[in-house]
């Protein structure tokens, strides 16, 4: 035994709760609910996000989510997404509590509807609210390095910069600042938005992520289910190489063989 983590042992644990998969997806944007289960199933998730102004919980003459996803078999993480100001996103998550009880969710305030990009003072305010009224909430954020130390000292129980613009599919733009989060951070850190396939999602792990967090890449692939599967295995094989440390990066070649003592 070399003494590494066996797969099988391998965890996170966030606000108390231990999980075993690394990837959180989404439930928008999927065709239809049975869709989205089946993803979910695929991926291996133990998480969902809940989109709380999207997603229908609670009108039984319609499809509902929880009659296919179901809240005994996957943990709902209810976010803001479509907030714009720290009062919606206060007011959307407290309405979560009472509805559902819920007290572990995702705080999402954004700026504007082109890029959908993170409002961090409004984020940062509307975080404080939260965490005074006992909520533990993982926040999508900016991949400012100095932003996201602010809100794990306001009380954050993971940061969740983004890799890219929401949606975009563009992958990891910024591999240093993703490092610096995760380097300094002493609660999870997920990629939260802009993976669009397999290899993004190995980025990030490989970057010592925690996890992270996808719905368009899984839910507007070609094969959602086969898309799912390809992203659960491109997490653990990032989390693994992350484990494992990478060879050193060299600027010139080093022979796998001698090169002295040649025939």
């Amino acid at each position: 035994m070399d003494g590494s983590i066996p797969l099988e042992d391998d965890s996170w644990t966030v606000a108390g709760r231990t999980f075993r998969s690394r990837l959180i997806i989404g439930t928008g944007k999927y065709k239809d609910y049975a869709v989205n289960a089946a993803a979910a199933e695929a991926a291996g998730a133990e998480i969902v996000t809940v989109a709380l102004r999207r997603v229908n919980l609670s009108d039984p003459s319609q499809p509902m989510l929880v009659d296919y996803v179901r809240p005994d078999r996957f943990t709902f993480l209810p976010n803001t997404a479509g907030c714009f100001t720290g009062e919606e996103a206060v007011r959307t998550l407290r309405l979560a509590r009472e509805a559902g009880g819920w007290d572990l969710v995702k705080l999402e305030v954004l700026s504007d509807t082109k890029t959908l990009y993170p409002d961090m003072e409004e984020t940062l305010r509307a975080l404080k609210l939260l965490v005074a009224e006992g909520f533990q909430v993982m926040v999508y954020c900016s991949d400012d390095p100095v932003y996201a130390r602010k809100l794990e000292d306001a009380g954050a129980v993971a940061i969740m910069p983004l890799g890219a613009l929401i949606g975009s599919g563009l992958g990891i733009q910024n591999r240093l600042n993703i490092h610096l989060i995760v380097e300094q951070a002493k609660v999870p850190v997920l990629v939260d938005a802009g993976v669009g396939t397999a290899s993004d999602a190995t980025v990030a792990m490989e970057l010592g992520c925690e996890g992270v967090l996808m719905n368009t890449a899984i839910a507007e692939a070609r094969d959602p289910i086969r898309m799912a599967r390809a992203m659960k295995h491109a997490v653990i094989a990032g989390r693994e190489a992350f484990l494992a440390g990478r060879m050193p990066r060299k600027m010139y070649a080093d022979a796998s063989s001698p090169l002295s003592g040649l025939i």
